[in-house]
């Protein structure tokens, strides 16, 4: 693949059985990806480990891995023409491509950025912006998830609170049965924020949590805000394409942002950040000020200084990658959905617990608790476990600490969950990997304690 010449639930994500629009190139079934190639597109994983942690940071095939070099090549060769007459022509059909991926209504709507946090910074800086300049009321309300992202939550210490602007968290339980549970309290947080004459001016929504790992009902969300009055709503979803479908149209959000580099395999980093258009939209400016401040958030976005752009320049052949897949990312959103799943329901019977949330609420990942044996009693106890299974049993997978606690039949409490993630790479053998590993760990009487003084 060679740089082009410049010539109701489904946006909440839990139908998984919902193929949304997308760009598709022509694929005939004889020129679909083969099990080889696909081994060939990720034999540069270090060999013996099995990766069941796509979440965290993605995969990028070989053959982008390639595509990416021959950009940055063509940027060497020739830098001044290439910045001057090239970058911002390929950027705006990287642009185009994602626009119709998440059925945006116009290009002008979506500008690439470095990833989810620089997204979050965007955002909030306008919203800061409006508190210290006496558009919003001191003591107005952002609300947020507890499990929102760390960087998202010192966006809004850096912005907004400082600005004069207070914060409402909603606690969300776990483990999660329906999405009726999410709903009741994101309502109680939105009657908190209006309490005493006081206006929720943004609310701050994942799609999908990163951990615990739960998939939102973000179009309701959505939905109960615009009842409520809230100003502005962002989604973030940072895990969201090609783990979910997302159309932003039917999900009704002011602003969304996803990774590319998770689960849709560009190199990192790169995300889109989609800001429906709105009289607020000139009023939106990438922290980063370079010359092109003042000409619109994606054409700021575009260009930030000199830096290497080629991670948002590959996206059409990373498009191209994946419609070598049958049914292009939906096929594999669903397949992988299908298989972690399978995967979870497999561990959480080798280990006598079960899985977080209901599948329908599982992305392209899934908690499944692990065995109280463990004794999992702490943040620090989860990474000291996380840390065994890599450097012992060459087994890369996060570990969730859960202080609120799930009786677990006569013998005590879930407190701690491994958050496995499915992509096209994994194989069974990875998850009976991590199977064996854990077992092995209780056969032995091994609690996290015996851990910390490794």
């Amino acid at each position: 693949m060679e740089p082009a010449n410049d010539d109701d639930h489904r946006a909440n994500g839990s139908d998984h059985s919902h193929l949304a629009k997308k760009p598709k190139l022509s694929t005939s079934s004889s020129s679909l990806i083969t099990d080889f190639e696909i081994r060939e597109e990720f034999a540069h994983h270090q060999p013996g480990i099995a990766r069941i942690n796509n979440g965290s940071f993605g995969s990028c095939p070989a053959s982008i891995i390639a595509a990416q070099k021959r950009w940055q090549l063509r940027f060497l060769q020739q830098p001044d023409d290439f910045f001057l007459n090239h970058l911002q022509k390929r950027i705006l059909h990287s642009r185009t491509i994602i626009k119709d991926v998440i059925n945006a209504e116009h290009v002008d709507e979506v500008s690439l950025v470095d990833n989810a946090t620089t997204a979050a910074a965007i955002v909030l800086q306008h919203v800061g912006w409006a508190f210290a300049e006496g558009r919003f009321k001191k003591g107005d309300a952002v609300v947020m998830l507890h499990c929102a992202f760390q960087a998202v939550k010192k966006s809004i210490e850096a912005y907004v609170t400082r600005a004069g602007g207070s914060v409402i968290v909603v606690h969300l339980p776990f483990p999660l049965r329906s999405e009726e549970e999410i709903v009741a309290e994101f309502r109680k947080a939105l009657a908190k924020g209006k309490a005493n004459g006081k206006k929720v001016r943004l609310a701050i929504i994942d799609h999908i949590t990163s951990m615990p790992c739960v998939v939102i009902p973000v179009r309701d969300l959505v939905k109960i805000c615009r009842e409520e009055g809230v100003e502005r709503v962002f989604v973030d979803a940072a895990h969201a394409i090609g783990s979910v479908p997302v159309d932003v149209k039917e999900i009704g959000a002011d602003f969304y942002v996803s990774n590319l580099h998770k689960w849709f395999f560009c190199p990192p980093s790169v995300a889109f950040l989609y800001c429906r258009k709105s009289p607020v939209s000139p009023d939106l400016h990438h922290p980063v000020v370079s010359h092109e401040y003042g000409n619109g958030l994606a054409i700021e976005s575009a260009w930030i200084g000199t830096r290497d752009y080629s991670s948002q320049l590959v996206i059409p052949e990373v498009l191209e990658f994946i419609n070598r897949f049958e049914g292009g990312i939906e096929g594999i959103r669903l397949r992988n959905h299908k298989a972690v799943i399978e995967m979870g329901q497999m561990l959480a019977n080798a280990w006598g617990t079960s899985l977080g949330c209901p599948p329908d609420m599982s992305p392209g990942m899934a908690m499944v608790g692990l065995p109280v044996n463990l004794r999992i009693l702490s943040d620090k106890d989860a990474l000291n476990l996380r840390n065994h299974l890599r450097d012992h049993f060459g087994v890369e997978v996060p570990i969730h600490y859960e202080e609120i606690k799930e009786l677990q039949d006569g013998d005590g409490y879930v407190t701690g969950y491994a958050r496995i993630s499915h992509q096209v790479y994994n194989k069974v053998d990875d998850y009976i990997k991590l199977k064996d590993a854990i077992l092995q760990l209780v056969r032995d009487g091994v609690t996290c304690k015996m851990l910390h003084s490794e």
